[in-house]
């Protein structure tokens, strides 16, 4: 799944007449650099989530073929963030699924069915990848790297699901793995972001970092890193 339905408030003004997963980086809307990457890793059927310019989004899946399965979880009438937009994405999956939902604002250099199989060995009912990098927020690990809180340095807010003398701080890279029960473990309807409910979940069922430090990732959905992302493809052509 891409979550691709946010207001993309970072990238204003170019988000004042577009969604966020069509602004361009180096000719390419972001969107088509995710479809691209998860194709190239085997991934053969996407839901991808809409809401702001929905129908931007919808036109360019309908007109470009990737070779793939491609769903529309609409959210037109209501924006759900992360929780409720995984939650209201129930239908386009299986019981059997073990799934990936991908922010489309966010660019890597990972093997993504190396992140699904190091999952699927785990035990995790979900896995988060993760950096150890500068942030405004962080998730909170043990050393076992069982998810244990989220912590904003800003204003010093913190959710705590397991109490650790220490904890590994490392900041989200946008990328998740889910065992399809998820759906079942999210209590909250309507919208709400989705961090607070792993961490309650997290209480009783296993959710871990798989850790990106030697890996590149780049969070596309500021401006500066438009012109970041572009010098790196330069680099690789």
């Amino acid at each position: 799944m891409i979550f691709a339905a946010g207001l993309g408030t970072r990238l204003a003004p170019l988000t004042n007449s577009m969604p966020k997963a069509m602004v361009e980086i180096a000719g390419k809307p972001m969107l088509q650099i995710v479809i691209e990457k998860l194709v190239d890793n085997g991934f053969k059927y996407i839901v991808i989530n809409t809401h702001h310019f929905a129908n931007q989004i919808i036109e360019f899946v309908k007109n470009n073929d990737f070779g793939v399965e491609i769903h529309i979880s609409d959210e037109s009438d209501m924006l759900l963030d992360t929780g409720g937009g995984l939650k209201n994405a129930k239908k386009f999956f299986k019981p059997s699924d073990t799934f990936l939902v991908h922010n489309v604002d966010i660019y890597s250099d990972i093997n993504l069915m190396t992140l699904i199989s190091s999952h699927k060995n785990s035990g995790n009912i979900a896995t988060l990848a993760v950096k150890h990098r500068k942030s405004t927020k962080y998730l909170l690990f043990d050393n076992a790297l069982r998810l244990c809180g989220w912590k904003n340095t800003i204003n010093g807010a913190e959710i705590i699901s397991h109490e650790r003398k220490t904890y590994d701080e490392m900041a989200f890279s946008g990328i998740y793995v889910f065992n399809y029960e998820i759906f079942d473990l999210l209590e909250k309807e309507g919208s709400f972001p989705i961090i607070p409910e792993l961490l309650q979940i997290s209480k009783k069922h296993h959710i871990a970092g798989w850790v990106l430090d030697d890996n590149f990732v780049l969070d596309i959905g500021k401006h500066e890193a438009i012109s970041q992302l572009e010098k790196y493809f330069a680099t690789k052509s």
